[in-house]
């Protein structure tokens, strides 16, 4: 019972933070809903955007990195681990997502959360078709938990201010038609 309680007082307290941090209203595209189709009806798609924390370091090969560094650009944010087996079935589609639609004001980043060995996080990428995609990782989850991730995989979209505007949770194909008109929906 004690548990089950303190897993309830800290899912209310995440929530609680998110709503917090909410911005100003701005409205979804007005045709959302109806791209919501496939696998990508899963996605929840917030009626306000969300205030991520853009100053949590990540570790990366080459040093820290944020997602405030990503500023001026919209993010495909997706929460991975290594033992994941439903994010070795996405990372494949995420990479080709990348590949073309990655540059200029769009970028794919994978955060790896969790004790994720470096050496672990390289080979898992390579393994599954995904050795173009940065090899970022927070390994106390404190993105994760601040972003209220409470399991793994979730991909966020993420708008050029950090605010959160969609959300799916579980695992998906992000190099369908469906995925790619949604994200352009909201890139105009």
């Amino acid at each position: 019972m004690k548990k089950l309680r303190s897993a309830f007082v800290y899912t209310a307290l995440a929530l609680g933070a998110i709503a917090s941090q909410s911005l100003p209203a701005m409205a979804a595209p007005d045709n959302i809903n109806a791209l919501r189709t496939g696998e990508m009806r899963k996605l929840t798609v917030l009626d306000t955007p969300s205030q991520l924390r853009t100053d949590v370091e990540w570790l990366s090969p080459d040093g820290k990195v944020t997602l405030g560094d990503y500023a001026g650009k919209w993010v495909v944010l997706n929460f991975w681990a290594v033992w994941c087996a439903p994010c070795r079935e996405e990372m494949p589609t995420l990479s080709a997502l990348q590949t073309d639609l990655g540059g200029g004001d769009f970028a794919v980043v994978t955060l790896a959360s969790g004790p994720n060995r470096p050496e672990a996080v390289d080979k898992f990428l390579a393994e599954n078709g995904a050795a173009n995609l940065p090899r970022l990782r927070d390994p106390n989850t404190e993105q994760a938990r601040d972003a209220g991730v409470f399991g793994l995989p979730v991909t966020v979209l993420v708008n050029p201010q950090g605010a959160e505007v969609a959300r799916l949770i579980g695992g998906a194909d992000w190099n369908s038609p469906e995925a790619r008109a949604l994200i352009a929906a909201f890139r105009q």
